[in-house]
């Protein structure tokens, strides 16, 4: 049985067999851990001196953008993250900043730690992250865990946090944004409620789903809620659904247009698995990533990886799964040329590929807990579900 949350956000199989342990993650933070890892040629490119500052960020029950948010508030110093790392975890991971001479002695918070550990001649970006390595703990499961491996092989599915977890809106905003819809945008969300979501927060939102109590209950919006804030903030000054979304940070307006993106890959796996593809094994005409990862059609007896559509406006249509990416587009009456929006040029979004498999390595597991690598950009909730095939993935921890 496929969760219900999980067929809101594109996900309707499992990629295995394994019964599923059952059991909850996330109980502390201490029970789920991620480290960024770089290249070789990235952490060489490390020196002691002169150019961009590079800086490990630790940080425990903070996501990264609140993270970066705070330093710049403290110590006037704007750094961008490789990867987006989210609140329920500890996690380790690179900040470089985007102006030479920048520097800020080591310092920390309750929620995190900054450490100054050298420069580059140019800014690291996502590229320079070739992958993360989880340690994760799994309790009250099921015994068996040992029988798992790296070997089963698994679709390489969004996960849960892409869409928001126990609000899973992401997408649905990035779609009414793409079909120029801004006052639904606005509708999902300040007001869009969710059976998973906390009973204070469902209480908040539900007062915003009448506008009239936008200026009477702003002062009650929490903390968390920061986006929710700006836009009720522009609405009750401007009364523009357009101003309101423009109003929200751009890496966050980019981020809607990507989950719907997310949303209609994950669809499109689904469908194309359930319909019987061979998703782990390229053939000819295929479009691969090698071990590079360059992008190019397959070629017999070479390393290679099958890459899926990731729909925008430059949608390649001539793969084998375009009938299954084609009757999505149209059910959910979208077309490529949507992703490219006259209105917010600055958020339209071209696509490309994505692997369809994930690249798990270094994979070994004992007393209920999992160490393990994940490329760039794939979800360790992904692996874990099929280890755990939780009846309820918000109440296990995803």
């Amino acid at each position: 049985m496929i969760p219900n949350i999980d067929g809101q956000i594109g996900i309707n199989v499992y990629s295995t067999k394994f019964k599923g342990l059952g059991g909850k993650i996330r109980l502390s933070p201490e029970d789920f851990q991620v480290s960024e890892i770089l290249s070789e040629k990235s952490i060489k490119s490390i020196k002691q001196q002169d150019g961009y500052a590079v800086f490990k960020l630790r940080k425990q029950n903070i996501d990264t953008n609140h993270a970066l948010a705070d330093i710049f508030r403290k110590k006037r110093i704007r750094l961008k993250a490789l990867g987006l790392k989210d609140s329920s975890a500890i996690t380790e991971q690179y900040v470089c900043s985007n102006n030479k001479g920048n520097n800020t002695s080591n310092f920390s918070s309750t929620r995190y730690s900054l450490e100054h550990i050298g420069f580059v001649k140019k800014p690291l970006s996502k590229k320079d992250m070739i992958a993360n390595h989880f340690k994760i703990r799994i309790h009250d499961c099921k015994d068996g865990i040992a029988d798992f491996s790296e070997q089963n092989r698994i679709l390489n599915f969004y996960g849960y946090q892409r869409f928001g977890s126990k609000r899973p809106v992401t997408h649905l905003i990035g779609k009414a944004i793409l079909q120029k819809k801004f006052k639904k945008a606005v509708d999902l969300l300040v007001s869009s409620t969710s059976p998973y979501d906390s009973k204070e927060n469902t209480e908040i939102r539900t007062k915003f789903k009448d506008r009239s109590n936008y200026e009477k209950y702003l002062h009650t919006v929490p903390v968390q809620m920061d986006i929710e804030r700006i836009v009720i903030k522009a609405m009750i000054d401007h009364d523009d659904d357009l101003t309101a979304i423009r109003a929200i940070p751009l890496s966050l307006r980019r981020f809607y247009i990507q989950a719907y993106q997310s949303y209609i890959f994950n669809r499109s796996l689904s469908d194309a698995f359930s319909y019987g593809e061979n998703m782990f094994e390229p053939r000819e005409g295929d479009v691969c990533f090698d071990v590079t990862g360059n992008l190019g059609k397959f070629i017999q007896g070479k390393d290679q990886t099958l890459a899926i559509p990731f729909v925008g406006y430059s949608y390649y249509k001539k793969t084998r799964f375009d009938f299954h990416i084609s009757q999505i587009l149209q059910n959910e009456e979208i077309s490529p040329k949507d992703f490219f929006i006259k209105e917010m040029q600055e958020v339209s979004n071209e696509g490309g590929f994505r692997q369809a498999t994930l690249n798990c390595t270094c994979y070994s597991s004992y007393d209920n807990t999992l160490e393990f690598s994940l490329s760039r950009g794939s979800f360790a909730t992904i692996l874990l579900r099929e280890i755990m095939k939780p009846e309820n993935p918000i109440k296990a921890g995803f």
